[in-house]
């Protein structure tokens, strides 16, 4: 599903999702287009401790197995393999689709905001038949404040450190959720305002959260 037509409606609020381990569970397919890296290259890639690591943009840990002059180039050859290896083992982690439709029932718009390029991330969405209103790529952490403001998100929701910085430069609320590296205590001392076991919590928590009337996020100092 493309973005929203701004005449279809307006929300109430908007939510942003991460993907990667708050979305998705794309550790199997991560690890599938690793493996195919590995074999076309030659490099002795840990995946396993690559898979620790995930949610960070993909350079940034391909510059642990490749020297810098190649990174690109390894990233160019994972990001096209990635459709044939990458998507069809990857499941959607538990409420994850029902965390999304909660957001658009409750009269809200739903946004995607991910360090995974825009294409394999739609790749993802439409796979697994999750569907929000806009789909932004590219971004990680502060980086993905720029989308989150530009949409007017008042929630978001990632279970990454990096994800919690995101929210707080712009002024969102964060929810952190335990499904990927990070622990509890580790969002919460990065800042989490709120954490849950994951997404299947998610949709009884926003509606708790719009009946008693809280606040929009607001711009932190």
């Amino acid at each position: 599903m493309g973005p929203m037509s701004p005449t279809a409606r307006t929300p109430r609020f908007t939510v942003g999702f991460d993907l990667d381990l708050t979305l998705v569970d794309s550790r199997p397919g991560i690890r599938a287009a690793y493996e195919t890296l590995a074999a076309a290259t030659g490099a002795a890639i840990d995946i396993d401790l690559a898979l620790t690591r995930i949610g960070p943009p993909l350079e940034q840990e391909l510059a642990h197995w490749f020297p810098a002059d190649r990174v690109a180039e390894a990233a160019a050859l994972y990001v096209a393999a990635y459709p044939e290896h990458g998507i069809v083992p990857s499941p959607a982690l538990p409420g994850a689709r029902e965390a999304v439709a909660a957001v658009r029932e409750l009269g809200g718009q739903a946004v995607v905001v991910t360090a995974k390029n825009a294409r394999n991330a739609r790749l993802h969405l439409d796979h697994l038949r999750i569907e929000p209103d806009v789909l932004v790529g590219s971004l990680w952490a502060e980086g993905k404040a720029v989308a989150l403001r530009e949409h007017g998100a008042d929630v978001y929701v990632g279970d990454h450190v990096g994800d919690v910085r995101g929210a707080r430069a712009a002024g969102a609320l964060s929810v952190g959720v335990t499904t990927g590296p990070c622990t509890g205590d580790e969002l919460r001392t990065a800042g989490a305002d709120v954490v849950l076991a994951g997404l299947t919590d998610f949709p009884e928590w926003l509606r708790g959260y719009l009946a008693a009337g809280e606040p929009v996020a607001e711009a932190r100092a």
